[in-house]
């Protein structure tokens, strides 16, 4: 993949493109029309559309994955580490609202292996909120009937807002992100 200032105009009129047009109805020659780089030329800084997918999904998955590692650090008390976690995931979602909306809607594009690999981290990313509502329930401070089913939902929390969130909307993105994080206290009953 490109680097430099070609390399990240490339991902931005790709991501751009994904959003609006999906992947299957955008075609390089359009992605290096929107950088003012003809079809043929594209190739020089990037091997194919399908590497341009992958990179936005896996660079995504990673950003949230890390973030959310930095989030739980210094804290053992399950009520914070949730808040915390819950507070990193729909910040990101709030300001990637483009990279979530391909990647949810685009997951049926990738193929092998790279298919996998991002279904891997994936199910990371959910298997850790499984855990912050497990250790919450363990510690007596959560009250769900089914911790994956809490997991999930809580998810949702961040992931929606890639097709409702707008920054000039009727909320700010911390009184959003304030907001979902007391739904997800709520939902887990944190006491």
């Amino acid at each position: 993949m490109g680097t430099g200032a070609t390399g990240t105009a490339i991902r931005a009129a790709a991501l751009e493109l994904f959003a609006a047009r999906g992947y299957e109805g955008t075609t390089m020659a359009e992605i290096g029309a929107a950088v003012g780089i003809r079809g043929p030329s594209l190739y020089k800084h990037v091997a194919s559309k399908q590497d341009l997918l992958v990179e936005l999904m896996t660079t995504t998955m990673d950003g949230l994955l890390e973030l959310q590692r930095v989030a739980l650090a210094g804290t053992a008390d399950p009520v914070e580490r949730l808040r915390r976690a819950v507070d990193a995931h729909v910040r990101f979602h709030a300001r990637h609202r483009r990279e979530a909306f391909v990647g949810a809607s685009e997951m049926r594009s990738l193929v092998e292996p790279h298919r996998g690999t991002v279904l891997g981290k994936r199910a990371e990313y959910e298997r850790s909120f499984r855990r912050l509502v497990e250790e919450g329930v363990a510690a007596g401070r959560f009250r769900v009937p089914s911790v994956r089913l809490a997991s999930y939902a809580i998810l949702d929390l961040g992931m929606g807002l890639a097709t409702w969130y707008r920054e000039e909307g009727e909320l700010s993105e911390n009184e959003v992100v304030w907001q979902q994080t007391e739904f997800a206290l709520r939902l887990v009953g944190a006491g």
